[in-house]
């Protein structure tokens, strides 16, 4: 079936948004095209620094035939609305059907030539591409990322005619600035169309772009006996900045390796766009670098390299004046000015975050097994590189340049470990801080961002967190967990953040193939000792995946089903089940098995055993399926059927104690 080629040729697209674009694009046009009644056999679109490119196969030569129904007025309504009906359809009255009273209307579509639909949908993304930031240019109003220059549209190899301020679309496209040829070169179709882009220096697939870059920055580094420092969000990012990447070795003043290594990483990355070298032999970094050009010199890129190193020495110049400058001031002498710096405009200046945080830290502390002093002397430092040189400069250092800055200072190094580390981790795969201490400041820092935003309703909505409040929730959940911590979160934090906590424990755990249902089971039980709730929620999901498990929640729920129905009746019987006498061998027998259980279930969730207390509760599976096969719940004496009324309410109660089984799907 033929296929579509279309091209947004334009100046340079910043980088940033160039995977997004490509996502927009494909979606646009599939909802577009679906819109139409067109189902592609594949859809790809690409993103480079000058280019949108999608490519769609297997695309009809023309729409089908389509009949539309459409209802209409009620029969016998008022002859305005009929009147207004039939001119929106282009139908006349005796062209109506009465379907039960109201007419609709069918109105037969003949199909469309494709290429007519693919025009009209070229201009609708172009006119509503969603950039972030876009602009106009000439006296035209089309707004777009950058100048839109070209536009290639062809479907089954000709052109489909597309107009938009002026730039008509065609089969002509061109390749890279300086290296391509000089004239634009035809397509035809994709394969020609990727194939002369490569022929005139560009690749265009990104991943593409990445591989390459990859590829030869670890075979220059592997001729000089170098590893290449390997940064995936600065590779995403020089993949969208050249057309044709060539990686080229250059060398640094080796008297700027003494500057911490996290300084002349970022600076490479943060001004330059650099991938910083490795020395295997001291596993350090090497007064080298790798940058990434947009041309494949003549000279081997020798003078790209030297450009570079001049430019990176002025830069690591400033860094290592920072450095020097900020060592002359003890951290405990810029806590003044922390006075001057706001936190947020209803939670006070970055000082009152400072007091808070040492009280929580030092109260804290005992509980993660950390010295109280410590753990307030590295809260009360904690910020004070904020308003430093060096973390004015590279913002993404704070805290790290913190712990530099104590350790030559010659405070405790559980302190200047505690500093560096505070604001750890950042993600899912980030590592914890060190030690004690660091993990009290850390839970300080986190919790007191929490209860202040929620406190002042600014909580994450959505996809909206501007403060990153899930990422501190997520942050204390992990240091909990994997520390072993024993914190109640519910003192700690209030009952509004512990459902905060429960959601973002819900996503960890699904993540690790979990059940968020499991969650909501132990959650309900009012705890808020994480290390607890987990230890519940696996032994809970254990037990569920047993026969046992399974056939005793259908017990639960056909014991609570019954249960909720006699309580809207009213007033339910207290107090527990007696072995009555003439009773049916399955009551009594489940009267015996709860007898037994109980205590055992007891005695296990007071050990915090919760493997062992859902084996107690297993013995339950056997009297309560023999009870519901056997005995009749509303008997007609009273007495009976209040007793196993209170029968079924000690079955839920005692199950109820190790988790809310009714919060339990399947």
């Amino acid at each position: 079936m033929p296929q579509l080629l279309l091209e947004l040729f334009s100046e340079e697209i910043p980088a940033r948004m160039q995977v997004q674009a490509a996502r927009d694009l494909e979606r646009m046009a599939r909802e577009r095209l679906a819109e139409q009644g067109f189902l592609p056999e594949a859809m790809t679109a690409f993103a480079g620094p000058r280019r949108l490119t999608l490519v769609i196969e297997g695309l009809p030569e023309a729409q089908a035939d389509r009949t539309e129904e459409r209802k209409g007025p009620r029969v016998g309504s008022p002859e305005k609305a009929m009147e207004g009906f039939l001119r929106s359809t282009g139908l006349t009255m005796d062209q109506l059907v009465d379907q039960d009273g109201v007419w609709f209307a069918k109105i037969e579509r003949k199909g469309r030539p494709t290429p007519e639909i693919i025009a009209e949908m070229v201009e609708a993304i172009v006119r509503n591409f969603p950039w972030p930031k876009s602009m106009t240019w000439g006296r035209g109003t089309l707004r777009w990322v950058r100048p839109l220059k070209r536009i290639v549209c062809l479907f089954d190899g000709t052109v489909v005619p597309v107009s938009i301020d002026g730039i008509v679309s065609g089969d002509v496209t061109e390749g890279h600035r300086f290296m391509g040829k000089a004239q634009p070169f035809r397509v035809k179709d994709f394969d020609t169309y990727r194939d002369g882009l490569a022929a005139h220096f560009v690749v265009l697939d990104v991943e593409e772009r990445k591989a390459r870059i990859l590829d030869a920055a670890r075979t220059l580094c592997f001729a000089r006996n170098l590893e290449l420092v390997e940064d995936e969000g600065l590779l995403n990012e020089v993949a969208g900045l050249a057309e044709w990447p060539t990686p080229v070795l250059g060398d640094m003043d080796p008297d700027f390796l003494d500057l911490p290594p996290e300084v002349i990483r970022t600076s490479m990355r943060t001004h330059q766009k650099y991938f910083a070298v490795r020395d295997p032999a001291t596993g350090g970094l090497a007064p080298h670098f790798i940058t990434v050009a947009n041309i494949q010199a003549a000279d081997g890129g020798a003078a790209i390299a030297a450009g570079n190193a001049k430019v990176l020495s002025a830069r690591l110049s400033d860094a290592r004046f920072f450095w020097d400058e900020d060592r002359k001031l003890r951290l405990e002498d810029r806590l003044d000015k922390l006075k001057g710096v706001t936190f947020h405009a209803k939670l006070g200046a970055m000082s009152d975050r400072v007091a808070r945080i040492t009280d929580l830290a030092r109260s804290l502390a005992p509980r993660v097994g950390a010295d109280p002093d410590a753990a307030a002397q590295a809260a009360r430092l904690a910020k004070a590189d904020l308003v430093t040189g060096m973390v004015g400069e590279f913002p993404e250092l704070q805290g790290l340049m913190g712990g530099y800055y104590a350790q030559a200072e010659g405070l405790p190094a559980e302190v200047a470990a505690a500093i560096r580390d505070h604001y750890k981790p950042q993600g899912p795969s980030d590592a914890l801080p060190a030690g004690p201490v660091g993990a009290a400041l850390a839970l300080a820092d986190k919790l007191d961002s929490l209860t202040g935003f929620f406190g002042i309703d600014e909580k994450p909505t959505g996809s909206r967190d501007p403060y990153a409040l899930r990422r501190s929730a997520l942050g204390v959940i992990r240091i909990v967990l994997e520390g072993g911590i024993r914190l109640p979160l519910r003192e700690l934090a209030g009952d509004d953040l512990v459902a905060f906590f429960a959601d973002r424990l819900k996503v960890l755990l699904r993540d690790q193939g979990r059940r968020h249902d499991l969650v909501d089971a132990v959650f309900a039980l009012g705890d808020d000792d994480l290390v607890r709730i987990v230890a519940r929620v696996e032994a809970l999901d254990g037990f569920l995946t047993t026969e046992d498990g399974v056939n005793l929640l259908a017990g639960y729920k056909r014991a609570t089903n019954i249960l909720k129905a006699e309580e809207k009746k009213g007033a339910m019987p207290s107090g527990p089940a007696v072995a009555m006498g003439g009773a049916p061998e399955a009551e009594l027998a489940l009267v015996a098995a709860l007898a037994g259980v109980e205590p055992r279930v007891a005695q296990a969730l007071a050990a915090e055993d919760f493997v062992a207390a859902m084996q107690a509760l297993s013995g339950l599976r056997g009297p309560v399926d023999a009870f519901f096969e056997q005995v009749l719940v509303n008997a007609e004496d009273p007495a009976e059927r209040d007793n196993r009324l209170r029968l079924l309410s000690q079955v839920r109660d005692a199950m109820g104690r190790v988790a809310d089984f009714s919060q339990v799907t399947g």
